[in-house]
């Protein structure tokens, strides 16, 4: 099934006949959710009246941006004023049929609003209520307002990407905290759904972005402080060249881990003596005197072309492709061969490219389940099924509670 196809069907996917309210904004909590319905949810992203942030933030077009449609498709879409009694009325109404409650303000405000844990759990017993922030509940910066650069610099991110020349951390040029948080959250709510068909209990999930990405780092980016008393502050692998190399015309990358890899790759590069050099013996010696390794291999890859070489190493088992730029990406032929990006029509937007949800399902297909929303696309919608009548949909508009797109009408 195609994502053209797809759009405004009802939803298919492993999450099918689950309900997620989804009260977060950014990247994390929008992304969790994004996945969740691409399976099969029917999450309901709720906004203040003037919207998501990231509604205005990026490469827009009719007034809704790429990020927002790449962090909030599958979903349904309801704009209210939760500072009015109406507008806590409404969303409590709602929260009485979910499943799944998601927030991502700074610790406290929920609370604030009126919609901490004890109340939703009053409203829905079993409900799964997920609270995700930047640092935690508790501890000096749970105060502070935090985006992915911070949490990148305390976690030991931008150190581990430290240069080696210069000794300059330096940052990751995508969002890797928000996004490895997304995956993480999901990943979490459905254990909890799991964990909620065995038991009948609902739980409260608090995950945070520091902790995510620590405990992500740790296997290999903080595998130096695994053994007590033989801590390695500063792997040597860490400051060594990256496996990124010029070719004559252009970029390739290629590595050896095991024996017969190495093998592979002396072979490719027409130096068999470096197996019988004692630096590279064992994997070990190639780790430790990893500079040297690559520096050869740099000198040797410099001679012909991206091409020649690809082949080459490919022929001998190393694993090797071509560092390719976004726009090539798009139109490569393995990209091409998974099926993996499509494009649709978004009402708003218009033509827009999208990639398919990662995961393939053989018997509960997931895939894009619907355009992102409008601001307040499925208000009248939503409300209809919580059982307000049309006047009363009506009113709540004409009083500045309810926002609708101008097409709705109420």
């Amino acid at each position: 099934m195609t994502s053209e196809q797809n759009q405004g069907a009802g939803n298919t996917g492993p999450l099918s006949g689950i309900r997620i309210i989804d009260l977060t904004s950014m990247i994390s909590g929008p992304v969790a959710t994004m996945m969740l319905a691409d399976q099969g949810a029917d999450v309901i992203k709720v906004e203040a009246l003037d919207g998501d942030l990231v509604r205005g933030a990026g490469a827009t077009r009719s007034g809704i941006t790429s990020t927002f449609i790449s962090s909030n498709r599958s979903k349904r879409g309801l704009a209210v004023d939760l500072k009015t009694p109406e507008g806590v009325e409404a969303l409590k109404k709602l929260l009485q049929t979910a499943d799944v409650m998601v927030q991502n303000f700074r610790p406290g405000a929920i609370d604030r609003m009126g919609f901490g844990e004890d109340v939703v759990r009053g409203l829905k017993e079993d409900i799964i209520y997920v609270s995700i922030s930047g640092f935690g509940d508790t501890g000096p910066y749970a105060h502070q307002r935090v985006y992915d650069p911070v949490i990148q610099a305390l976690s030991g991110l931008a150190a581990i990407q430290t240069d080696g020349e210069t000794g300059r951390p330096k940052m990751i040029r995508t969002i890797i905290p928000d996004k490895t948080t997304a995956v993480t959250a999901a990943q979490a709510i459905t254990a909890a759904l799991f964990s909620r068909e065995r038991t009948g209990k609902g739980q409260h999930i608090r995950l945070a972005m520091l902790d995510t990405m620590v405990a992500y780092l740790w296997p290999e980016g903080m595998g130096g402080f695994t053994l007590v008393g033989k801590e390695v502050k500063n792997a040597r692998a860490q400051l060594s060249p990256d496996l990124i190399f010029k070719t004559q015309d252009g970029y390739i990358t290629a590595g050896a881990m095991s024996n017969k890899e190495w093998q592979g790759m002396c072979t490719a590069l027409g130096h068999p003596e470096w197996l019988e050099d004692p630096r590279f013996l064992t994997v070990n010696d190639r780790a430790v005197n990893a500079t040297e390794r690559l520096s050869l291999t740099g000198e040797v890859l410099a001679t012909n072309t991206s091409a020649y070489w690809l082949e080459r190493l490919d022929a001998e088992g190393v694993p090797s492709a071509p560092v390719l730029t976004r726009e090539e990406v798009i139109t490569h032929p393995q990209i091409q061969a998974n099926d993996l990006i499509h494009e649709y029509d978004h009402p708003i937007a218009g033509r827009i490219r999208q990639p398919r949800p990662a995961a393939k399902f053989d018997q509960t297909p997931s895939g894009i389940q619907r355009h992102a929303p409008g601001l307040g696309e499925h208000s009248a919608e939503i409300l209809a099924e919580l059982g307000y009548t049309s006047a009363q949909i009506d009113e709540l508009v004409a009083q500045g509670v309810l926002g609708v797109m101008p097409e709705q009408g109420g």
